[in-house]
């Protein structure tokens, strides 16, 4: 398997109501069959994402949090919008958010935005990533990619916060390895995997390249989007332990 990644040069300053998918498209030869992976902050900005600090007026909670993690009352209040759940308040805000994914500060962007406002991620970046895939016309899949820390290592690296087209994970239970016994567990994260690898050819400074193209990808056709990715409630054990503790100290 032979594969090209390229990034698609000239995007404009993305602003509310630009047309992400139909850009692409006119500044890339795309091809069937190849994914497009686009950063979160340019499909936020399409979206109208940008949050206006002045606008935001901090609860009780909010003070509270804030006093603790030495944060701006109005960020931590943004943050609190975009939650669905809070796992940890300090010494940061680790939550998980509508769409299911678990990130510090709801993944709010303080980079590549105005002074004074701050940028959420997209509402629903699977539906986000089909808006895009849609307007290309071509039998492509879109993934929307964000940058994220890792637990109990150093360095962030892009991941997969939404899909379109193309399953997201790669089930191997049942192949062989190379000695003919049967995998049992094995189930590939393809979607995270691709967007690790674009968000090293984007950058994360002033190169102004958001969108990245791979060719020559196998992949599986896929409707389920993102949230296959998650782990049930019930089975994440790292979600139960991290609750458990919350709980614990609001005792």
């Amino acid at each position: 398997m032979r594969i090209k990644a390229f990034i698609v040069k000239g995007i404009p300053m993305i602003e509310k109501g630009d047309n992400l998918g139909k850009i692409i498209s006119e500044l890339a030869q795309l091809e069937d069959k190849d994914i497009i992976v686009v950063a979160s902050t340019v499909v936020a900005k399409s979206e109208g994402m940008a949050i206006h600090l002045d606008d935001v007026e901090p609860s009780d909670d909010a003070r509270r949090i804030a006093r603790l993690n030495g944060e701006d009352q109005r960020f931590v209040q943004a943050v609190l919008n975009e939650s669905e759940d809070i796992l940890i308040e300090s010494p940061f805000l680790l939550v998980q958010t509508p769409s299911g994914h678990i990130c510090v500060n709801a993944g709010i962007d303080r980079s590549n935005i105005q002074e004074g406002f701050v940028l959420s991620l997209p509402e629903d970046p699977d539906i986000s990533a089909k808006n895009i895939k849609d307007a290309t016309g071509k039998n492509v899949a879109v993934i929307i990619s964000d940058t994220c820390g890792r637990p109990f290592r150093t360095g962030q690296t892009g991941i997969a916060i939404g899909c379109a087209g193309i399953a997201a994970i790669k089930d191997l239970r049942g192949e062989k390895d190379i000695f003919g016994r049967e995998l049992k567990v094995t189930r590939e994260a393809i979607v995270d995997e691709l967007a690790g690898f674009a968000n090293m050819l984007m950058g994360e400074a002033s190169e102004r390249t958001p969108v990245v193209i791979l060719r020559g990808v196998r992949w599986q056709d896929g409707k389920d989007g993102i949230r296959s990715i998650y782990r049930p409630e019930e089975k994440d054990l790292i979600k139960k332990a991290l609750n458990r503790q919350s709980n614990k100290r609001s005792t």
